[in-house]
C-alpha cells in the first residue's frame, strides 16, 4: 500500500532536489529488468529505499530524505512497476523475488551492510528482507507499517475503513455486483485481469482512487484520475500481493519471527490518523521489537509526504549519519 501524493506543504523538511549519478536497467532474471539508480555520496552511508504498493514506484521526492553529503543513496523499482520491465506483470512477481533482488542490488553495488528505509508496503519488505538476510540490515527506518495481515486487509477492503469515509467506500465497492461486494480483493481480481485493457484500466483507477483519497488526513476527497499506465501497475501489482496474502506461509508471520531482529535498531514513523495502515500494527511491533523507537505523529495520516512525517524522517536520518556505528558503513566515513 501507499501512494504519495503531491504535496508543497512537506518540501519545506526535505533536503534539495538532486539527481542520480548512476542509473542503471538491472536484470534480475526470470525476464525482469529492474531500474535502479543511485544519488547522494559515492562514498557514504548506504541506503536503501523501499517504495510502497506493491506497485508504487519510487519517485524524485524519495531522494531528499537524506542529507546527499553523508548518504548514499540506492532507490530502485520493483518488479513490475515503475521503470521497470515489464511493466504491470505478476509473473515471478512475489514477496520472495524481491528479497531477492534486494540482494542482487546490494552485491552489484558491492555494499556490504546498508541502512533500509520503507513506508507501507515498503515497511513490510524492510521487515522480511531483515528477517530473511541477518546482518545485512544495519537499521531499519520504518513510515506507516503494514504487517500483511488479514486483519488489515479486512480493515481496509473489508468496510473498516469505509466506516470513515462512507461516500467514497460506496463508489469503491459500488462498481461491482452486490453479491461479489463480500470479497472485493477478489472482485476486483477478477476485472484487473480481465484480459480487456479497458475495464483493466477502469477498475485499476478505481482500485487507486480508493487509497489515494485515504492518504493523506488533509484531504477532501479524491483529486484527478491516475495516468492510466500507473494505476494498471499499482493496482494489479498490489491486487496480486493481497489475494495472495503477501505470499507468506502463515498470518502474523512478520510478528512471529521478531526475535530475529533482536539485535536490529529501528525506527518507527506512524501518523495517529492513518486510515491505510491503523496504528496499532506498528504498536505491536514496537512491542515486539526491544530496539525499536515509536514515533507517533499527532496529526497525520498515511502518506509519505505529511508534514509531520517528512520532518521527522529528516530528523531521524540526520540523527543517524552522527551516529558511530552508522558512519562506519561508509567506505569513506568523514
Amino acid at each position: 500500500m501507499d501512494k504519495v501524493p503531491d504535496r508543497r506543504k512537506s518540501s519545506q523538511y526535505l533536503y534539495p532536489p538532486i539527481d542520480p549519478f548512476d542509473q542503471r536497467m538491472m536484470d534480475v532474471g526470470d525476464g525482469h529488468r529492474v531500474y535502479v539508480e543511485q544519488c547522494g555520496n559515492p562514498d557514504g552511508i548506504p541506503v536503501v529505499v523501499l517504495h510502497g504498493g506493491p506497485g508504487g514506484g519510487c519517485s524524485p521526492a524519495m531522494r531528499r530524505y537524506f542529507d546527499p553529503a553523508v548518504y548514499r543513496v540506492v532507490l530502485f523499482d520493483q518488479r513490475g512497476c515503475g521503470r521497470s520491465r515489464p511493466h504491470a506483470s505478476v509473473d515471478c512477481n512475489t514477496t520472495w523475488y524481491l528479497v531477492r533482488d534486494i540482494e542482487a542490488i546490494r552485491e552489484a553495488l558491492g555494499i556490504d551492510r546498508w541502512l533500509v528505509f520503507g513506508g507501507s508496503w515498503g515497511a513490510t519488505l524492510a521487515l522480511i528482507y531483515a528477517q530473511t538476510n541477518p546482518g545485512r540490515a544495519a537499521q531499519l527506518i520504518l513510515r506507516g507499517v503494514f504487517l500483511m495481515t488479514r486483519a488489515e486487509l479486512d480493515w481496509f477492503y473489508g468496510g473498516g475503513a469505509g466506516q470513515f469515509w462512507p461516500d467514497m467506500w460506496a463508489r469503491f465497492s459500488g462498481l461491482v455486483p452486490e453479491d461479489e461486494r463480500h470479497d472485493l480483493i477478489s472482485a476486483y481480481h477478477r476485472r484487473l485481469f480481465s484480459g480487456d485493457l479497458m475495464l483493466e484500466t477502469r477498475f485499476a483507477r478505481a482500485w487507486a482512487s480508493w487509497e489515494n483519497t485515504l492518504a493523506s488526513i488533509d484531504n477532501e476527497g479524491p483529486g484527478g484520475e491516475s495516468p492510466a499506465e500507473y494505476a494498471r501497475a499499482f493496482a494489479r501489482l498490489e491486487n496480486h500481493y493481497f489475494t495472495n496474502a503477501g505470499f507468506l506461509k502463515e498470518d502474523g508471520q512478520i510478528l512471529k519471527h521478531m526475535d530475529l531482529l533482536r539485535d536490529v535498531p529501528g525506527v518507527i514513523v506512524q501518523g495517529r490518523y492513518d486510515m491505510i495502515c491503523p496504528p496499532a500494527a506498528a504498536y505491536r511491533l514496537h512491542k515486539l521489537w526491544p530496539r525499536s523507537d515509536l514515533r507517533m505523529i499527532g496529526k497525520a495520516g498515511h502518506a509519505l509526504s505529511e508534514p509531520g512525517i517528512s520532518a521527522e524522517l529528516v530528523r531521524t536520518m540526520d540523527r543517524l549519519r552522527n551516529d558511530a556505528a552508522i558512519r562506519a558503513l561508509a567506505d569513506d566515513p568523514v
